[in-house]
């Protein structure tokens, strides 16, 4: 019991503090809505379980050891964020009417349908091969003695996609009370740009990082 509440603590530290996953929910959920944003959430709680899975398995270890297929999944999940990032900064590219006081509001939710929002978060969570990672070289060490380690790894990996959900569900909550806000033409293309930009750093971030 010590090393599930050990685990849990230290999980919840790193899913409280900012990164990908927070930003990736900001965007959805400022971009399409509360629906949007869980599924999203969903999305990246798939995706660690399936990295959970695997370092119970040893796939994540085959991958971690393979120096060639894990800069090949590194490449391919920097280049997602990029492209993520920069299709949000061209698609908010400056209109001359979008400065207008009378412009209308942005209608809510029209980019992002449900299934859309869960396949990105998957997708995102699934392309970085430091999550594999981290469930490798930090779910052994607490894993409970006498506990069969595929139940256990799998065990605390599903506390951390439920913290996670917790967390990002209510990331949603409050960005969905911003709406009004983010729904006016000028704010939404700042929103759009701002996250665009740190999205497409994520990504850089990622190409160049080389360690294992």
């Amino acid at each position: 019991m010590s090393s599930l509440l050990g685990f849990a603590f230290f999980a919840a530290l790193l899913t409280i503090t900012p990164g990908l996953d927070t930003l990736l929910v900001l965007r959805v959920t400022g971009s399409g809505g509360r629906a949007a944003g869980v599924a999203a959430a969903a999305g990246i709680a798939t995706g660690c379980l399936v990295w959970g899975t695997a370092s119970a398995v040893g796939v994540t270890a085959l991958l971690t050891a393979s120096r060639l297929a894990f800069d090949a999944l590194r490449i391919a999940g920097a280049a997602y964020l990029v492209w993520l990032g920069v299709r949000a900064l061209w698609t908010v590219r400056r209109r001359p009417d979008e400065d207008r006081t009378d412009a209308p509001a942005l209608p809510a939710g029209q980019h992002w349908s449900r299934g859309r929002a869960m396949r990105t978060g998957l997708t995102t969570n699934l392309l970085n091969p430091k999550v594999g990672a981290f469930y490798l070289s930090v779910l052994p060490q607490f894993l409970p003695d006498g506990v069969n380690p595929l139940a256990g790894s799998m065990a605390l990996t599903a506390i951390h996609a439920l913290e996670g959900m917790l967390w990002l569900s209510a990331v949603v909550l409050v960005v969905n009370r911003a709406r009004t806000l983010l729904s006016r033409p000028s704010v939404r293309r700042r929103f759009e740009q701002l996250t665009g930009v740190v999205l497409v750093g994520f990504g850089i971030r990622l190409a160049l990082d080389h360690a294992a």
